[in-house]
């Protein structure tokens, strides 16, 4: 498979296809029962039992839940050391689906509303398809069935340090994410850094009580936690460059119960979303010395704690532009776009910080309008025909690094 015939796209059109009711079935399933980060067990039982079938090999269980299973060439030829590695996530949110169809959430304040169910449903498409190409591949395919990217610290990074990237050395890695702002059929994607590192800030400020009427005779962390609010976002403006993209939200405050009474604490939370991973160092130290110093200015002290979150996302420039090519190829270039930097986080930048690779966003809207275009909505509600897109992309994407690999 060194040369990547027009037959062979036509031939994963085809098979995308005849896949796609069993794999809409699939993910209207799990979508019936969806599971919260680390208790997906209904959802890896599902994903092994299909795997099963269809003659993979399973890996060692990294975690309590989830799958990785590999694809063995049965090519001759093969290299097996030439190992491509594609990804799923499988968890679901704490939410309350809001939608009505025979295939809503059944699990009260849980729902798959960020489309990992459809990546789910399309990795599965994907290793019924290529496992009919084990005589031809000129390497093997490892499918990573990952759980929880929804809840800090995630799981892709527990898996690494179980021993993933020791027990297979990858040559590049590939996973795609629903988007509802990109029109279904369409995919996007963006070389170099594309998602946020995120970190959520904790900050405690500690003042001293008393009577309203008199806040001469009071540390009031109220006023001092409102110019620390200000004094942060000056950050944004001041210390990252107008060319970086930084967001920085206090997100909730509270403090004080009574109209007469200043309070000995205030409680704020947040979060810092920022492209370059120098910059997020600096931001760090910054955030607090301004939290700190500015709390002592108004006579109260104040402690700040960050939980450090997913890093940046940076695509590889090779994957990306081989990611790139075979999407071109496979759907035409006017359904591959150009993505936009975005500010939300995704754990499978600890891959890209293990093995060069791609993120690929899935096109999934039918209208911008649409009250169920929007990711983390109970009303989330993707067009499933994006599910032969992500299949017939996923799959040519991994023949195609496979046969790069081979020098073709």
């Amino acid at each position: 498979m060194s040369e990547i015939s027009r037959g062979t796209r036509d031939r994963i059109g085809s098979r995308a296809d005849e896949l796609y009711p069993v794999v809409c079935d699939i993910r209207r399933d799990i979508h019936r029962h969806p599971e919260l980060s680390f208790q997906e067990f209904r959802t890896t039982a599902l994903v092994r039992e299909y795997l099963e079938n269809l003659g993979f090999e399973f890996a060692p269980r990294y975690l309590e839940t989830g799958v990785v299973a590999l694809l063995r060439s049965l090519n001759p030829s093969a290299q097996h050391e030439r190992v491509v590695v594609l990804r799923a996530d499988i968890d679901a949110l704490p939410l309350q689906e809001e939608n009505i169809s025979d295939f809503c959430s059944g699990e009260a304040g849980c729902m798959h509303a960020c489309g990992h169910d459809m990546h789910t449903a399309i990795l599965l498409g994907t290793a019924s398809l290529l496992s009919e190409f084990r005589h031809e591949l000129p390497g093997d395919i490892l499918f990573v069935f990952q759980p929880a990217e929804e809840k800090a610290p995630g799981g892709a990074k527990p898996m690494i340090e179980a021993g993933l990237f020791r027990d297979y050395t990858p040559a590049m890695i590939f996973a795609l994410h629903c988007f509802p702002h990109i029109r279904s059929g369409n995919v996007a994607l963006r070389e170099g850094s594309l998602m946020a590192a995120a970190d959520e800030l904790y900050i405690t400020v500690h003042g001293e009580g008393g009577h309203a009427s008199a806040p001469h005779k009071a540390a009031d962390p109220i006023l001092a936690s409102a110019h620390i609010i200000t004094a942060l976002q000056h950050l944004v403006s001041r210390v990252s460059s107008p060319y970086e993209p930084a967001v920085l939200t206090i997100s909730s405050i509270s403090g004080g119960h009574a109209t007469n009474v200043i309070p000995e604490n205030v409680v704020m939370s947040g979060t810092m979303r920022i492209m370059n991973e120098e910059l997020r160092s600096t931001f760090h130290h910054r955030l607090k010395k301004t939290v700190e110093q500015v709390a002592d200015a108004l006579g109260v002290s104040a402690e700040l704690d960050i939980v450090h979150g997913y890093p940046v996302l940076v695509n590889d420039a090779e994957a990306f532009g081989l990611a790139r090519d075979a999407a071109e190829e496979m759907l035409g270039a006017s359904h591959v776009e150009e993505s936009e930097p975005l500010m939300t986080a995704e754990d499978f930048a600890w891959y890209l910080q293990e093995c060069p690779g791609a993120f690929i966003q899935l096109g999934t809207g039918r209208n911008e309008d649409r009250k169920g275009d929007q990711l983390h909505s109970p009303y989330f509600d993707p067009d499933e025909a994006a599910l032969k897109t992500g299949i017939e992309v996923m799959s040519y994407t991994a023949i195609k690094a496979l046969a790069r690999l081979a020098g073709g």
